[in-house]
């Protein structure tokens, strides 16, 4: 338990690469934005949305960010709602930082009930058009794709699992893309998404392991596009606001399937404004 006696909810990647300040953000349009306009439940992505949404419902929540300062904004947003919340330090490409970031979280928190792994990346945002093709893929790109995809969610796993099946119950969701079900040609401006296949095949696995012992291991798979303040500024999204999905709606659904008995490795998370109800 918590400080404050409450359940555990932990968010990694709670803050978002599209969000006002994020590295997407600046990438893309080549500032910071102001998000003074936009809702305090859309600021940060899925996973501040997933952070807020835990906390109204009495988690104590744990974001995580590879910089504090980087969710010090969601974190006063979770206090300002009454929610309680601490901020705690986690680089997925080192081992040492996720074993110290859970450590910090045992210690401070508690053993995780809930924890929804959201982190992204923009590697390989940022080629040129005559460097679409995997032959000019720098090996970097890919081995940080691998860790933030694979590897990540591999390490994170052995972290939380164990408690949550002595325990016999608890929730491990992976936020995924479509990328996870089929592979396609990377176009200027997009991220190596394809190692996100092992994210959704460990999911898979996790479920055949740890299901028969009380743990939901769901792969949620979101297709399209955010709405955050980066993605709010994109022609296309300009153009028609309905081809953003709601980062609040998504939220509703994580938190839906954790209140569900039901084991289903994957789910086809089709967001409506009438439904946040995955597909199973």
């Amino acid at each position: 338990m918590s400080p404050t006696r409450k359940q555990v909810a932990v968010v990694v990647g709670a803050t978002s690469k599209w969000q006002a300040d994020g590295r997407n953000t600046k990438l893309a349009h080549g500032k910071v934005l102001d998000d003074s306009d936009v809702p305090v439940g859309i600021r940060w992505g899925i996973g501040g949305a997933v952070a807020q949404k835990f906390a109204k419902e009495g988690f104590f929540v744990v974001l995580t960010t590879r910089t504090a300062a980087n969710a010090a904004a969601l974190e006063q947003a979770i206090k300002a709602q009454r929610g309680d919340c601490m901020t705690v330090e986690l680089d997925l490409v080192s081992q040492e930082s996720i074993s110290r970031a859970f450590a910090t979280i045992r210690a401070e928190a508690g053993e995780p009930h809930v924890v929804v792994y959201n982190a992204g990346y923009l590697e390989g945002r940022d080629l040129p058009p005559e460097k679409e093709l995997l032959e000019h893929i720098p090996v970097e790109i890919f081995e940080t794709a691998q860790h933030i995809a694979s590897r990540g969610p591999f390490l994170v796993a052995k972290e939380v699992l164990p408690a949550m099946r002595k325990r016999g119950e608890g929730s491990f969701f992976f936020s995924n893309n479509s990328s996870s079900l089929r592979g396609r040609k990377r176009l200027t401006g997009q991220s190596l998404y394809y190692p996100r296949v092992m994210m959704r095949t460990l999911a898979q696995v996790l479920t055949e392991e740890y299901s028969e012992h009380g743990v939901h291991v769901a792969n949620v798979v979101i297709d399209g596009t955010i709405d955050s303040p980066g993605t709010r500024a994109l022609p296309k999204i300009r153009q028609n606001a309905d081809l953003a999905m709601n980062p609040v709606k998504i939220a509703e659904a994580f938190y839906y399937l954790h209140t569900q008995d039901r084991s289903c490795w994957t789910h086809d998370l089709q967001v409506t404004p009438f439904s946040t109800k995955p597909s199973y």
